[in-house]
């Protein structure tokens, strides 16, 4: 089955279209509409990711599998019409296309999150940005130039150079996720602090190529989107308003009901105890039109992802 067939083969297409319009009804309460995460960690416990949808009010997500594979596609098969996931391989080793194109074969509809120890624009990752094009699905990259903590290391490095590979690849959609990706909102970026705060300097990098290509999306998930966001609500307000069709509401929330519990935040503590998707849904809320708020957390994922919009 291909990515342009009906995505949810766990159940009839009116079961389908009946789960979905439920939780829509369901969530008009809680944000005023349907809510789409394209950026939640399937885990090992197929039900978690169940839990944080249901307490945080999101009516679908996108479960990036990592290593986890069997447990995105069981909280598929247990949930219908809640879930659907994206292929996910080590792009280090060899097989890395091999096993990717068969995810995408049996279901997967995109890439990601691709986070590993290479550079942005090295062999490993033009391998990758090949068969996004070939499948035509997008990839979600993780850009990180600082570490948090001792060993960590950096992932998909070399992010000044991203616009060279947005432009060597028209047919690959790249949403950009993380530290470097929401740093460089801003022309002011430190080089030893992941989360930077303060006002956002205009003519950041990640600003210019939105504008610039059309192959570039923002994966607005996770602290780094979250800190972006709060530091400097006059700068984003803007931000949101000129790419209101390329940025798409995600949470990357480690919390395990959707309420916060189990989030230590060591690296930001002000969202210790919090919810991502919460708190960024909120800032979002505060900071856009009701109009743009829709388009961040429904629209533009539904449309760039192909899914039923019941």
């Amino acid at each position: 089955m291909n990515r342009r067939q009906f995505l949810f083969t766990s159940l009839s297409a009116p079961v389908a279209l009946n789960t979905l319009a439920s939780l829509r009804a369901q969530n008009q309460e809680t944000w005023g509409g349907p809510v789409l995460d394209v950026h939640l960690h399937a885990g090992q416990n197929p039900e978690r990711v169940f839990n944080h949808a249901e307490g945080s009010g999101e009516t679908r997500a996108v479960l990036l599998p990592g290593r986890f594979e069997e447990s995105a596609k069981a909280a598929i098969a247990s949930h219908p019409g809640r879930f659907v996931r994206f292929a996910s391989a080590d792009v280090t080793k060899p097989d890395a296309v091999a096993l990717l194109t068969k995810s995408l074969r049996e279901g997967a509809i995109g890439i990601g999150e691709i986070k590993y120890h290479v550079a942005l624009d090295g062999p490993e990752m033009r391998r990758v940005y090949d068969l996004a094009a070939e499948a035509k699905v997008p990839v979600t990259v993780h850009f990180q130039e600082i570490p948090h903590f001792d060993g960590e290391g950096m992932f998909n490095t070399g992010f000044p150079r991203l616009g060279d590979i947005l432009k060597a690849y028209p047919r690959t959609t790249i949403l950009g996720h993380a530290d470097a990706f929401w740093a460089n909102v801003s022309a002011d970026v430190p080089k030893d602090i992941a989360y930077p705060g303060g006002r956002i300097k205009p003519g950041g990098l990640s600003d210019k190529w939105l504008a610039e290509f059309p192959n570039l999306y923002g994966d607005m998930s996770a602290n780094s989107c979250n800190t972006a966001l709060y530091r400097d609500p006059d700068f984003m307000r803007g931000f949101l308003d000129r790419h209101q069709d390329k940025l798409i509401f995600g949470s990357d929330c480690p919390c395990t009901d959707g309420h916060g519990t189990g989030v230590t935040a060591e690296f930001v503590p002000r969202t210790k105890g919090k919810c991502l998707a919460r708190e960024t849904l909120t800032l979002l809320k505060q900071l856009t039109t009701p109009e743009i708020f829709r388009k961040i957390t429904w629209t533009n994922g539904v449309k760039l992802l192909k899914l039923s919009p019941a």
